[in-house]
């Protein structure tokens, strides 16, 4: 069977698939994405829809054009977390507006931007398996369209295939340092619908989270005044949930729902889990949710994408050129997501950790007395934040009955502090990986011994 050739091949078209397809593309090389969507449906995926903003996307796309066409609210001020105890609710003022955008369009455009670049884009293509030469190198994948296979060859394949992907199951990678320490209880379940309201609603300028029972969030996004993006993930450690019924109670509590319209429907799974400790081998890079580039306390993971996507591919580029594709000489790519978001995201999978092991009325009882811009820097920014003399006083005066667990997530927010540190040292290549984990792993097993959770990886 001959064939098809190129210098990369990109397994999946979302965000960091066309991020690198268009990076590559751009600088004159040959690049296939290969989409099992059809070319319809190209560009849906279940997600939240947020976004910081188009200014956090590498300038390899026309930015004012995915702008105009996509982000339907500009507008998100803040972020409203609401008490499922109380029922009142803590907003928190972003430091810079926020968007949400049709992700559908967002998808689309994308994909379009990827072929003005100059990429081919295969849909209804399905990678069944992954082909290597006798040294180990990923040297393509094997796939179906429509019943027919066909090979394809490249010098790197670039794994965009989202989370759990297919292609990490067929991969040997014995002799890399490619992490395979992955597991189904390092993800979430998420589901999603759009509705239409009849009246807007009144938190049309922010981003909206409620705590579930279990380990997860409810979400109410506002595409528009009157088109909400509605959904729930929970971590898959705990037990099944009946995801849709709990989110149709909550929206059936919910007066600005009556007699909402549902636009479309969709489930998905995410990484809520540190970045890949290595994304590499030879031949071959994994990008975005294929290797955990998500915020694991909020399940974003655009902007994370989209960087990964496009340091990939200018790797993958010098790679290329100079005629060595081996896991050394694309290592630069995983010090670029490490000393990056990649250290903000080990941080804040802490607190996952630390919520995993206790009870979420308490959990919520002790969050909703931090004050609101720390808690905002802790989960969505940084992982880690600070608090004055005076915030701590009053902090510890609304959390009297539960200093103990204040008390653990001080100690947890140290531990977050101390881990950034050692994602700063990440090693500038593999030689130093095993010990600069050593050093990772010893902050980790404090991490455990101080909450009690059960080990995560």
């Amino acid at each position: 069977m001959a064939a098809e050739r190129y210098d990369i091949i990109i397994v999946g078209g979302g965000t960091s698939g066309t991020f690198a397809a268009a990076t590559a593309a751009n600088e004159g090389l040959s690049v296939v994405i290969l989409e099992r969507k059809s070319r319809e449906d190209g560009g849906m995926i279940a997600c939240g829809d947020a976004i910081k903003g188009k200014s956090t996307f590498p300038d390899v796309i026309d930015r004012e054009y995915l702008r105009a066409e996509s982000f339907t609210n500009e507008n998100i001020l803040k972020a409203r977390f609401e008490n499922p105890l109380t029922e009142s609710h803590l907003d928190i003022p972003f430091r810079a507006p926020g968007a949400v955008v049709d992700r559908k369009r967002y998808g689309e455009v994308l994909l379009e931007e990827a072929e003005r670049a100059g990429a081919e884009i295969h849909y209804d293509t399905v990678v069944r398996d992954v082909i290597q030469n006798d040294s180990g190198r990923v040297t393509g994948v094997t796939t179906t369209r429509k019943g027919n296979v066909k090979n394809y060859e490249a010098e790197i394949v670039i794994d965009a295939a989202g989370s759990l992907s297919l292609l990490q199951d067929k991969v040997d990678f014995s002799n890399t340092t490619f992490d395979t320490k992955v597991s189904y209880s390092q993800f979430c379940s998420a589901y999603r619908e759009v509705l239409i309201t009849k009246e807007p609603v009144d938190y049309h300028d922010a981003i909206v989270f409620k705590p579930t029972e279990e380990l997860g969030y409810l979400w109410y996004f506002p595409r528009s005044p009157t088109e909400i993006n509605v959904g729930l993930g929970f971590q898959m450690n705990k037990p099944p949930m009946k995801l849709v019924e709990v989110l149709k109670n909550d929206i059936r509590s919910r007066p600005e729902f009556d007699g909402a319209k549902i636009k479309n429907k969709l489930g998905a799974a995410l990484p809520t889990r540190r970045p890949y400790d290595s994304a590499t081998a030879n031949g071959y890079i994994a990008v975005g949710d294929a290797a955990g580039h998500v915020n694991p306390t909020t399940g974003g993971g655009i902007p994370g994408a989209a960087k990964a996507g496009h340091w990939a591919a200018l790797e993958a580029i010098d790679a290329i050129s100079e005629g060595d594709v081996t896991e050394a000489n694309l290592w630069n790519y995983n010090q670029r997501v490490m000393q990056d978001f990649g250290k903000r995201f080990a941080a804040m999978d802490i607190y996952n950790i630390f919520g995993g092991a206790h009870d979420v009325n308490e959990l919520v009882k002790v969050i909703s007395a931090l004050p609101g811009q720390q808690l905002l820097d802790t989960l969505g920014k940084e992982g880690t934040a600070s608090m004055s003399f005076g915030l701590k006083v009053k902090t510890a005066l609304k959390t009297i009955g539960h200093w103990n667990v204040l008390y653990e997530l001080y100690k947890v927010q140290q531990k977050a502090n101390e881990l950034r540190s050692v994602y700063d040292e990440y090693p500038d290549d593999p030689s130093g990986f095993e010990s600069w984990r050593e050093s990772r792993d010893a902050v980790m097993d404090d991490v455990y011994r101080i909450t009690g959770a059960t080990p995560k990886y």
